[in-house]
């Protein structure tokens, strides 16, 4: 088990500590994504690796990140490694200023998962209902948002899917992956 963060490390742990359940999209992709993220000016291009949430930020008491862990190593013990294609283009505009890569293949198994993931210890309720995907372009103009929609729709990469990783958010408002839960494990 990982030790819990510390401020020398950037982690500001003291009653609370802000965390996230994700897929990390593995390289080159993760990369690939992310450099045209910076490209586009998205000032979270470098603070957020390439991913699909399946929890998004949520604050959790300190006292309660062993029960957390227990609990997401239960849920990856129950689910077996699977294929994401990543095809495509999406956005949630007017509602959010977000482009993003759709989850063409693997999105059934991410619902099931994101449901598991947010039960238990990490219960909550979300502000927009749950869709898997991966984020090209946040928060950015109109125009910039035009510009990703239209070049992440030739975006096309496939990969294998053999567990989840928890997050926490730094001192440094930097996401930082923290532990790996394996599938099946």
């Amino acid at each position: 088990m990982p030790p819990a963060p510390s401020t020398a490390d950037g982690g500001g742990l003291a009653e609370a500590v802000t965390i996230g359940v994700s897929v990390s999209v593995p390289e080159p992709f993760g990369s690939a994504i992310q450099d045209a993220r910076a490209a586009y000016g998205d000032p979270l291009a470098r603070a957020i690796p390439t991913h699909v949430t399946l929890l998004p930020p949520t604050e959790v008491p300190a006292a309660r990140l062993p029960e957390v862990r227990a609990h997401l190593a239960a849920v990856a013990r129950g689910y077996r490694s699977f294929r994401v294609l990543l095809q495509g283009g999406g956005s949630f505009r007017p509602v959010s200023p977000v482009v993003f890569v759709r989850v063409e293949e693997g999105a059934q198994e991410c619902r099931e998962l994101e449901a598991a993931i947010r039960s238990g210890p990490l219960a909550r309720e979300l502000a927009f209902p749950y869709h898997p995907h991966v984020t090209v372009a946040h928060g950015l103009s109109e125009a910039v948002l035009d510009t990703a929609f239209a070049d992440v729709r030739s975006f096309r990469a496939s990969f294998a899917v053999p567990g989840f990783s928890l997050s926490r958010f730094c001192a440094d408002e930097i996401w930082r992956p923290w532990e790996t839960f394996s599938f099946g494990a």
